[in-house]
């Protein structure tokens, strides 16, 4: 598994996963520390292995996200993908400059000064 898919919401981790073309079962020698609180789900798009990992139920935020993507690595350290994916509501700026829509696919980028997230609370 190299592509690992954080999703933040019940309703996206279950989208995420009507998405996966085939479902695997947990890896043989996956050990998953007792600190780690994800919920994962292993699958397949297309020839990519692919976990989702969500954010514990009821946790939301830059840490817990942050949080749950260390887990991920910590468990999974081959993972050389990552996507953060989900609805983005507060993102919404309706504005000349940057037009940005609730289901608009955003994509951060570093650009040397910048990671490339939008941190908006």
């Amino acid at each position: 598994f190299t592509i690992g898919w954080i999703t933040a919401l019940p309703i996206v981790h279950g989208a995420a996963t009507a998405l996966l073309d085939g479902r695997h079962g947990t890896p043989e020698g996956f050990k998953q520390h007792q600190s780690n609180t994800n919920s994962y789900r292993w699958g397949r798009i297309g020839k990519h292995n692919i976990i989702i990992a969500s954010l514990p139920a009821g946790v939301y935020g830059t840490t817990s996200a942050a949080t749950t993507a260390s887990n991920l690595l910590s468990s999974l350290p081959q993972i050389r993908i990552g996507l953060l994916v989900g609805i983005g509501g507060g993102v919404a700026r309706p504005d000349q400059d940057r037009d940005i829509r609730l289901g608009d696919v955003v994509v951060g980028q570093p650009d040397g000064t910048a990671g490339g997230v939008i941190q908006y609370d």
